[in-house]
């Protein structure tokens, strides 16, 4: 056994790196003051980690990776590579299945070829990588992007400029990860990605601004066109929202008036309620059978209802469409 003293880094989980102290205090791996510009590590670093040596913590600003293998056969968990610092790390083609990379610094690497398929990057900041024909398929990246979270935390404490800023990184990161999913040809994963660049791009407007009204409705409507289920609820509300509009200002049939009366019977004003959604039906599908009319306020309401429902529908089969092709 050495008499040399070991590292003394030790992960927030708990581990304890195990490697000899180069006089600082800490390893190779773990120094963050050891210069490892361009330094070729990517057998050293494999040959680490195939001996059991602590991942998390690494300190590999600048290093040279490219064609890193750190694919771990016969477990289900991979490498834990958690709170590692890869800022402007070349893995260029490197090989990191089922890897862990959470609250990991990646900014600005070089990950183009490399496969991270399936890796677990939640509170990693994504900032500025490069992922030309990376393999991104089943990546896990949290709830929430590392700067989304700061930026909600920037909002509470009335930082807006630093909320703006942070939101603004988090566009950059998911439109990165939009064209990178784009160039694999996971049109379904862009496509979640294109809705969180654009609700990031939502967060940036000013608070009641025009723009910001307009990106909500939008989002409201179609999830900025990569959600039909969104049209769908939009348009059961109108539908239900104008049936009882009809029932309380009227509407007639056969020229009999169907409206809440308090005079009408239970079963009268249930009658009535009824034959109101079935025309609020109607309106919105444009079928207009003409059984019945509406009338007073209810004919302004019918024309918003006609011209709202022919617009939703065109809106869902390109949505729809949009969705099923891809």
């Amino acid at each position: 056994m050495s008499d040399k003293p070991c590292c003394q880094y030790k992960s927030p989980d708990g581990h304890q790196c195990q490697e000899i102290d180069m006089g600082s205090g800490l390893c190779f791996w773990h120094d963050a003051k050891f210069d490892k510009s361009g330094l070729e590590l990517t057998h050293k670093l494999e040959r680490y980690a195939k001996r059991g040596g602590l991942l998390q913590g690494l300190e590999l600003k600048r290093a040279n990776l490219e064609g890193l293998n750190l694919v771990k056969f016969g477990d289900h968990n991979g490498y834990d590579l958690s709170y590692s610092n890869f800022y402007r790390a070349n893995l260029k083609g490197a090989h990191l299945f089922n890897n862990t990379f959470s609250e990991a610094s990646l900014m600005k690497a070089d990950l183009r070829e490399a496969n991270l398929h399936c890796c677990h990057l939640e509170k990693a900041n994504l900032l500025g990588i490069k992922l030309d024909n990376t393999r991104i398929d089943n990546l896990y990246l949290g709830d929430k992007l590392l700067q989304e979270q700061q930026a909600s935390v920037a909002l509470k404490e009335k930082r807006i400029d630093d909320a703006n800023d942070l939101f603004l990184q988090s566009e950059e990161i998911y439109r990165s990860l939009r064209k990178g999913a784009e160039q694999q040809g996971l049109f379904e994963m862009a496509g979640k990605y294109t809705y969180q660049e654009l609700r990031m791009r939502h967060q940036q407007y000013p608070k009641n601004s025009q723009r910001r009204l307009v990106s909500s409705f939008i989002n409201l409507l179609c999830g900025y066109g990569e959600k039909p289920e969104n049209v769908i609820r939009f348009s059961l509300t109108m539908i239900i929202v104008c049936a009882i509009l009809y029932f309380l200002f009227g509407v007639t049939y056969e020229e009999q008036i169907l409206q809440l009366d308090s005079a009408n019977s239970l079963g009268e004003n249930i009658s009535a309620l009824l034959n109101s959604f079935y025309f609020s039906v109607v309106t919105f599908t444009t079928l207009g059978y003409g059984d019945i009319t509406p009338i007073g306020v209810s004919r302004f309401i019918a024309a918003i209802e006609a011209f709202t429902g022919s617009f939703s529908l065109a809106l869902f089969v390109v949505v729809f469409v949009k969705r099923m092709t891809r």
